[in-house]
């Protein structure tokens, strides 16, 4: 994609998990792990990913939207996992 000279940069973390409705084994086993260690009040754990990407764009809305394409394309599996996504416009350097 081609950049313009108004492009600012913009720092995005992705959280990605599981959907509810999804069973989470890795984080059964964590929590069954936690258990014999003795933490018994640990009720659930649930895994998931967080990934940072610093990207340039027009302004936050086009940060946004290009985003969201990557995570459906790439980052996420839509028919088994959700996503949230936080966008912060960084100085440029």
């Amino acid at each position: 994609m081609a950049q313009s000279a108004n492009a600012r940069l913009y720092n995005a973390k992705v959280y990605v998990t599981l959907r509810p409705s999804v069973l989470d084994p890795a984080g059964k086993a964590v929590r069954s792990g936690l258990g014999h260690m003795g933490y018994d009040n640990i009720s659930k754990i649930r895994i998931g990913k967080y990934i940072e990407v610093d990207l340039t764009a027009e302004d936050e809305a086009s940060a946004q939207q290009q985003l969201d394409k990557i995570c459906d394309q790439l980052l996420a599996n839509p028919v088994i996992e959700d996503y949230r996504i936080e966008v912060l416009e960084q100085e440029n350097v």
